[in-house]
């Protein structure tokens, strides 16, 4: 099958782990060897998370006096992650030709995303800090788990605008990494593109590159084994698999399980294709239904045959 697989910012950093590159390399070691399992049975395309990162770099640069955008910082992220993931790809997978394509999206400057910023990026502050920051630099913040978290405008991916060239590598089986952090963003211009001061969310931009694709399926790899009903409360029960209608009406966290389940559901119902959600080290037992939450339309059963 042809498989894009979107990983969780979880196959980087852990909640409250210091973001140094041997952190970062030792869990994308860890992801590349579930995704080798995969990659020996599937054509796979790859994207990642980088929440945490673009958000130190730009918080980083800004305490230099720097005035990098959000869109530099996105495209060194993306870089670097790109990178360590295609190391670690082609240690665990000697011999496979893999490819890490810097990918732009454009995205409406009219987006009314960026005016209601809520894509959650960089490192969970206390309170006071967080405060503080959000005074000095003009930060927009958000509650998150007993502190406070910087969140920027989060417009839809439009257009991928290295599709093509994606295309022709998965063509001649090359594994490919690409559209990591949901991509560039940018905007066309009289001047051509430029750079724009916002995050886009990876999944949505996974679920537009696998629509693009023709994928087979779209997986989205994160810390959970998949979507759950009541999630933390004692009722909580995991779905095993879910009709894309019947998500419609529900409502689950914007920092984290709904633009997954948005961006699932969007793919299954434009293209009649399978999503599924599920836990990075169990990627093969995820594709293979077996874990993990599927989702896909309902399926109709054969008709009876008429009695002679």
């Amino acid at each position: 099958m042809r498989l894009v697989v979107a990983l969780g910012g979880n196959a980087l950093l852990r909640r409250g782990e210091t973001p140094d590159i041997e952190t970062q390399r030792h869990h994308l070691r860890e992801a590349a060897t579930s995704l080798a399992e995969l990659a020996l049975a599937h054509d796979l395309v790859l994207t990642h998370g980088n929440g945490p990162q673009v958000g130190l770099f730009a918080s980083q640069a800004q305490s230099r006096g720097e005035s990098a955008s959000l869109a530099e910082m996105g495209a060194l992220s993306e870089g670097l992650i790109g990178f360590l993931l295609e190391r670690e790809l082609r240690r665990a997978l000697p011999g496979r030709e893999i490819a890490t394509v810097l990918t732009l999206v454009t995205v409406d400057p009219a987006d009314p995303a960026f005016g209601l910023p809520s894509k959650p990026i960089g490192p969970i502050y206390p309170q006071e800090i967080g405060r503080r920051l959000s005074r000095r630099r003009g930060w927009a913040m958000a509650a998150e788990r007993g502190g406070l978290r910087r969140v920027v405008a989060s417009p839809a991916p439009l257009r991928i605008l290295a599709l093509e060239s994606i295309r022709r590598l998965l063509d001649s089986r090359r594994i490919v990494v690409c559209a990591g952090g949901g991509g560039v963003p940018v905007v066309e211009d009289a001047d051509g593109l430029r750079g724009v001061e916002a995050v886009i969310d990876k999944d949505r931009t996974a679920a537009l590159l696998a629509e693009d694709l023709h994928a087979d399926g779209l997986v989205l790899l994160t810390d959970v084994r998949g979507v759950y009903e009541d999630f933390g409360t004692p009722r909580e029960r995991l779905v095993r698999e879910i009709a894309p209608a019947r998500l419609a009406d529900r409502s689950f966290e914007a920092g984290s399980m709904g633009p997954k389940v948005e961006a699932a559901r969007r793919f299954v119902e434009r293209t009649g294709g399978w999503a599924a959600i599920g836990a990075l080290e169990d990627a093969s037992a995820v594709v293979a239904g077996t874990s993990g939450t599927r989702i896909a339309l309902p399926r109709v059963a054969a008709p009876a045959l008429a009695a002679r």
